[in-house]
């Protein structure tokens, strides 16, 4: 056989291999190659076997291109537009609590604090010293397991009282027992119809629970109270808070500068103490009028995880995440952001390089394949790997997963690399969006006048006063915004350079006196939020009653 020839069907033989990889591939995963609009026209499709280091190449640049400091301030803009909207008339976000007023941080007393999560329920006695000052005095912690789910109706908040009485048993014979009630504040990380800043109506759990069965539109205080009662407690609910509305209250007792806090978890939600005449009053429901004439701020749930779709950029993982979600397009960002999906995202990118670039020798373990088998937390793991060897990122895969043949020193690397690029892009994402709230709140809280900006010669909007309180502290609680490695701080990064480049553009150039946004750590801040919580409630009656 001649050379020529030989080499003819060396080629022929690469094309087969090639056109077979790729209909495998298309076989296999055909929605990472359909376009935005799922109509079936094909993307680019990539027909040649890729090393792992060019597929890496190519997901650093889908996922950082839209990172620039003008891309994101674009997208922030459009994302306030969006916010601007639902301020108005959405039913599902920016939704006005009925807390509208911060602590000062002078409010003492004890308190019981109850924090009701998806998976467990703490009880607290909690003391406010005054001066910013807090303490827990006592906590008790309870797995809220499956059986404990299932409980059916009032049985769920016998349990709870249950748990209430044993705390307070601890702490004396008689406490709770007295003749005064004894202020209790609840942070409800569910759902409710809330009535007041003490009450709220039961409406269906979810998540597993029984508890709304034959008590959906009862009052929530009412039944914690009347189960307490049947432990011989003399209690009432002073206070009922979500999750972020807790975290914004607790930061903000000892930092007067907390207006804005942030959820980021397996999920995310940011709260903030917004102007109440900026809010379509359709949202407000039925109030007293006695509400509107003390009221001039309110914290507001904006449900942030709902925004940002059609605006922040997504790459093919992302579609097919959306697209086979079992609500598509219902929380934009959070399906890019959150401890729930960052794990999901990384896990697709190695499900097409296991087929296009021999990832794990071409072999995705039977364990990977199914949907949300990839957690965050190894993904965290494995961007803190900073060994040569990685030996601690290949023994943790390898107790999670089950390989035939160990992840190489090559494929942890590209893993470690896929996973420092998506942690990246959720930090800037997560910025964007709290630069456009940063904005909106900026633009309805103070007043503006007209300037010309020296750098661009356009006429912008600056505020007549440039001191620090447009400076924002934002209370920060959940386990990626907290224990992701560098993750806060690259958020932080991000919004340092787009408050830079917002403050060039309104010819504030002082560093001394430029706005800034500061994220916080808010520690304990469901339990200690309930308090403060208590603390808010009982300073506004007393208030009222002079």
């Amino acid at each position: 056989m001649t050379a020529p020839l030989i080499k003819v069907l060396h080629k022929m033989q690469e094309l087969f291999q090639n056109v077979f990889a790729a209909l495998e591939t298309i076989l296999l995963f055909p929605s990472l190659f359909r376009n935005h609009s799922g109509k079936g026209r094909f993307q680019v499709a990539y027909w040649r076997r890729r090393t792992l280091d060019s597929f890496a190449d190519e997901v650093e640049t889908l996922f950082s291109a839209p990172l620039s400091t003008r891309n994101m301030l674009t997208m922030s803009e459009k994302i306030r537009e969006q916010f601007r909207s639902s301020l108005q008339s959405s039913p599902m976000s920016m939704l006005p609590s009925y807390t509208h007023m911060l602590p000062s941080g002078t409010e003492k007393g004890t308190f019981v604090a109850l924090d009701v999560g998806g998976s467990t329920f703490r009880v607290a006695l909690i003391e406010l010293r005054g001066n910013g000052k807090m303490e827990i005095l006592r906590v008790k912690s309870d797995c809220i397991d499956n059986n404990v789910k299932l409980l059916d109706g009032t049985l769920f908040f016998d349990w709870m009282a249950e748990k209430i009485a044993s705390m307070l048993s601890e702490v004396g014979e008689n406490c709770g027992r007295e003749s005064t009630p004894l202020s209790m504040g609840l942070s409800w990380s569910f759902p409710i119809e809330q009535t007041s800043v003490s009450s709220g109506l039961v409406i269906h759990m979810g998540k597993g629970f029984l508890c709304s069965n034959g008590t959906v539109g009862q009052e929530l205080g009412d039944l914690i109270v009347r189960s307490c009662r049947k432990q011989g407690l003399n209690v009432q609910v002073d206070a009922i808070v979500n999750d972020s509305s807790a975290t914004l209250l607790s930061r903000a007792y000892g930092d007067p500068k907390t207006r804005m806090s942030l959820i980021l978890g397996t999920g995310t939600n940011v709260a903030i103490h917004f102007p109440v005449h900026e809010i379509g009053l359709a949202k407000f429901g039925v109030r007293p009028q006695e509400w509107f004439d003390r009221a001039k701020h309110v914290i507001v749930n904006s449900e942030m995880s709902m925004f940002g779709g059609g605006i922040l950029p997504m790459t093919r993982w992302d579609e097919y995440l959306n697209s086979t979600h079992l609500r598509p397009d219902y929380q934009p960002l959070e399906y890019m952001i959150t401890g729930r999906y960052l794990g999901e995202i990384v896990r697709l990118i190695m499900v097409e390089a296991v087929e296009t670039a021999r990832l794990f020798g071409g072999e995705l373990p039977h364990s990977m394949r199914e949907p949300y088998s990839f957690d965050t937390s190894i993904v965290a793991f494995l961007e803190a790997d900073t060994s040569a060897s990685l030996s601690s990122s290949a023994a943790l895969l390898q107790k999670e997963h089950t390989f035939h043949v160990s992840p190489s020193v090559e494929d942890l690397r590209f893993l470690r690399r896929v996973c420092q690029t998506v942690s990246e892009r959720a930090a800037g994402y997560l910025a964007t969006a709290i630069h456009s709230m940063w904005c909106l709140r900026n633009e309805v809280e103070f007043p503006h006048t007209s300037t010309t900006s020296a750098k661009t010669n356009q006429q912008v909007t600056v505020v007549e006063s440039e001191d620090q309180s447009r400076s924002l502290s934002i209370a920060c609680d959940g386990s990626v915004i907290n224990k992701y490695p560098g993750f806060r701080d690259r958020c932080q990064n991000h919004l340092k350079q787009l408050t830079k480049e917002t403050n060039m553009l309104l010819g504030i150039e002082d560093r001394a006196t430029a706005p800034y946004i500061s994220l916080e750590f808010a520690p304990e801040s469901a339990i200690l939020g309930a308090a403060v919580g208590v603390a808010v409630a009982v300073a506004e009656k007393q208030s009222d009653s002079k």
